[in-house]
């Protein structure tokens, strides 16, 4: 770069507003989910549960990515904890959305305990987010 141009270098993370990187987030998940619900559209009660998961997919995924801005921009482990949190949140709403769907033909059992996947999963979550709140920063 030239100097004295008056051109001041944006970094990729403050580029983007967060209505347009929701609008990204909602427009790749439904791309990619949208043949996994296309079969189920004739099922009206199926159908709703299917799209509350993709929202909560859409989500869990757009705070995901901001909570890892955020991380980027402050380097805490509070920071890092929420969005892992958050990470986790959007895999356990993707187990939920192949149960809802039929898409997941045999169940996520963990053989041990005799506990599905999801539930350990959100257990994780839950205690992520608890540390996350609780961290005391020095």
């Amino acid at each position: 770069m030239q100097k004295g141009s008056g051109h001041v270098p944006v970094s990729a993370k403050e580029s983007i507003s967060k209505p347009v990187l929701l609008g990204l987030v909602t427009a790749l998940v439904l791309g990619v989910v949208a043949p996994f619900v296309i079969p189920h559209t004739p099922h009206p009660s199926m159908i709703y549960h299917i799209i509350l998961h993709i929202a909560g997919l859409t989500i869990a995924i757009f705070l995901s990515i901001v909570a890892f801005l955020a991380y980027s921009r402050n380097t805490t482990t509070r920071m890092l904890l929420m969005a892992v949190g958050f990470m986790t949140l959007a895999l356990v709403e993707f187990f939920y959305l192949l149960q809802a769907g039929g898409i997941a033909v045999v169940q996520f059992i963990v053989p041990a305990v005799n506990i599905e996947l999801p539930h350990i999963i959100l257990l994780a979550m839950v205690s992520l987010f608890g540390l996350g709140v609780l961290k005391v920063n020095k």
